[in-house]
């Protein structure tokens, strides 16, 4: 065979082994892409994101989109032609496997615990928007969790509200934890509850709960610890004078707690707080209305844009990646608490936008 031929065939050769290898081996990174944005004055599958009973709404207009990051799952391996595509594209972002499943987390924990926090975000936004519309809150203790093969299992349950504790009242979940650890291990504990489906059904009903159960679990030693437990945690919950309900499937995480408060806020105010224009955005938002930053920024942002966004919402600490990253056409609004967001809103209805708070590389 000539020379020439043979190191033809040989370099052919090598470069089918190099794309075979590239295919083959895996490599330890996933991808983030631009996911879906829902409208959240609008429907997703034919029901309204945001359905609001015993209170007067109002109409509104234009958008005010949450968003998404598609991110592989925790079982896929990239290859190295995918990570080298995924590097070179403009619409996604290859980051270390750790970064999205630390630990060794499996796809189906990860699954739960942003079930967890969408839910979680869900009932801060409710909190959030009413209380930026002064509108009350009740806040009560509840069993939060109830630990397996614990005292307190069988005879706690999760959502069971905690009036008191051997006749001690109960106003912050501490106050259990305080009368609990007081007892001897092995020494029982009253509590006084109202029943998980018993709240439920009164809150639906818009009442008070009005019969209460007489529950006594005995303690046990906290490991090895000289302390007492029941094994429950006990946290809060919130009561609302009227109802609302969030309704969106296959979205989790905590990063549309903003834009579910907002949402809430516009169709319980006269006019559209947006004046008919497109506002995306994301982050987090406590009970006290304070937005917190979300992972993702830069492919929500290419997200919002490609949906339609002109302008987007941005929590003040993403907001030097978000700067670094805005698309043509998208401007970029930052945002401590919803108060800052509904202000920034009503000029951007009002079409007065030049005093807007702006994000900085710095």
């Amino acid at each position: 065979m000539p020379r020439r031929t043979a190191t033809l065939l040989a370099a052919t050769l090598s470069l089918i082994a190099l794309l075979c290898a590239g295919v083959l081996i895996p490599v330890p990174y996933s991808e983030m892409s631009p996911g879906p944005t829902v409208n959240t004055l609008g429907d997703s599958g034919g029901e309204p994101v945001l359905r609001i009973s015993g209170h007067e709404t109002y109409p509104t207009s234009g958008h005010l989109n949450m968003t998404t990051v598609r991110v592989t799952g925790a079982e896929y391996r990239m290859n190295i032609v995918e990570a080298v595509a995924g590097w070179l594209a403009d619409d996604s972002v290859v980051v270390p496997h750790e970064t999205l499943y630390p630990n060794g987390k499996t796809e189906e924990q990860s699954t739960q615990e942003n079930a967890e926090e969408f839910s979680q975000s869900q009932e801060s936004a409710r909190v959030a928007a009413l209380r930026q519309l002064r509108l009350p809150v009740a806040t009560r203790v509840v069993v939060s969790s109830v630990q397996k093969g614990s005292p307190a299992e069988g005879r706690l349950h999760a959502g069971d509200v905690i009036k008191s504790v051997d006749g001690v009242p109960v106003r912050e979940p501490k106050d259990v934890a305080a009368v609990v650890t007081k007892r001897k291990p092995g020494a029982p504990v009253d509590f006084t509850i109202v029943p998980a489906k018993d709240a439920a059904a009164a809150e639906k009903a818009g009442r008070e709960p009005t019969t209460t159960e007489e529950i006594t679990v005995r303690t046990k030693r906290a490991g090895d610890a000289d302390r007492a437990i029941v094994g429950i945690q006990a946290g809060t919950d919130h009561t609302f004078p009227f109802q609302i309900d969030i309704k969106l499937d296959d979205v989790g995480g905590p990063s549309a707690g903003l834009m579910f408060a907002l949402g809430i806020v516009d169709k319980l105010t006269p006019g559209p707080l947006t004046g008919g224009r497109f506002v995306a955005g994301t982050g987090t938002i406590d009970e006290t209305g304070r937005v917190g930053p979300i992972g993702g920024i830069e492919m929500k942002l290419v997200g919002a844009r490609q949906a339609g966004a002109s302008y987007f919402l941005t929590p003040a600490a993403n907001c030097p990646t978000a700067a670094a990253a805005t698309p043509d056409g998208l401007t970029l609004i930052k945002v401590d608490t919803i108060a800052d967001a509904v202000k920034s809103l009503e000029k951007v209805g009002k079409g007065d936008t030049a005093g807007l708070p702006s994000c900085s590389r710095s």
